[in-house]
């Protein structure tokens, strides 16, 4: 059984981002870079599905430039197995990324695709609802319990109402949430065993995938600042703020 597990590189979650001036996008010059959290979740479930003995490769997938190879053997030094890199330097929104990974599927054919519900940069929530309708295959989003088994996989999921629980058939498309795992602190050790592991290289032409930007932005701000909070001495002034000023009631 294989598993493939996408991963983003993204600005360090721990970064405050500052806008371009000209306001044509986030400045990530000589910014800290890592993985995208909810994909180490994706890849640190993978690989506790391989030490179950439940599956025999983990394989860790990442889209962009060339510096997603730091991204790659951090994949690989938590426990992939091998990683492909679709190297490109043209910006990739949520659609070309699944039309990359439905060419890797049919190329692959990985029993299971394990990816993080959505990316803390664009937050768009897209990626893998798109792959699972290309390649039309059964999904189960915000999974916060992964149960494999030879016949299928059951995937408990955090919806509005509580939790929901799923059975789907292999192969399929599990996106995953913040309650799933923690994931594991990488050791020394397993960098240096990493940088022994396979990580082959293509290109969106390789693969025959149209990476070319469908969707164009027009301005990116900083949300206006907050103003200062005040006290009032009774509710009844808290009610009438709220009505005359706030407006909100």
């Amino acid at each position: 059984m294989k598993i493939l597990v996408p991963v983003k590189r993204v600005v360090d979650y721990n970064v405050k981002v500052r806008v371009k001036s000209d306001g044509s996008g986030v400045d990530i010059a000589n910014v800290k870079m890592s993985m995208n959290p909810f994909d180490e979740i994706a890849i640190e479930e993978a690989v506790r599905l391989k030490e179950k003995g439940l599956v025999t490769e983990v394989i860790a997938v990442s889209c962009g430039v060339a510096q997603c190879q730091e991204t790659l053997r951090t994949a690989l030094a938590i426990g992939a197995d091998r990683a492909i890199l679709v190297q490109t330097d043209v910006e990739l929104q949520p659609l070309a990324v699944a039309k990359i990974l439905k060419a890797l599927v049919d190329k692959e054919q990985p029993t299971l695709v394990i990816l993080g519900k959505q990316a803390i940069d664009d937050d768009s929530n897209q990626t893998g609802q798109m792959l699972a309708a290309l390649a039309d295959l059964p999904q189960a989003t915000f999974a916060s319990k992964v149960e494999l088994s030879a016949d299928g996989v059951q995937v408990t999921r955090e919806v509005d109402g509580g939790l929901e629980t799923l059975k789907l058939t292999l192969p399929a498309i599990v996106t995953t949430d913040l309650r799933l795992n923690e994931p594991r602190y990488v050791t020394l050790p397993n960098i240096m065993k990493a940088k022994k592991k396979t990580m082959d290289t293509l290109t969106p032409a390789d693969l025959g995938v149209d990476v070319a930007p469908r969707l164009k932005t027009l301005k990116v701000s900083e949300p206006p600042k907050r103003g200062a909070g005040i006290k009032v001495p009774d509710v009844a002034t808290l009610v009438a703020k709220l009505k005359t000023e706030a407006k909100v009631i």
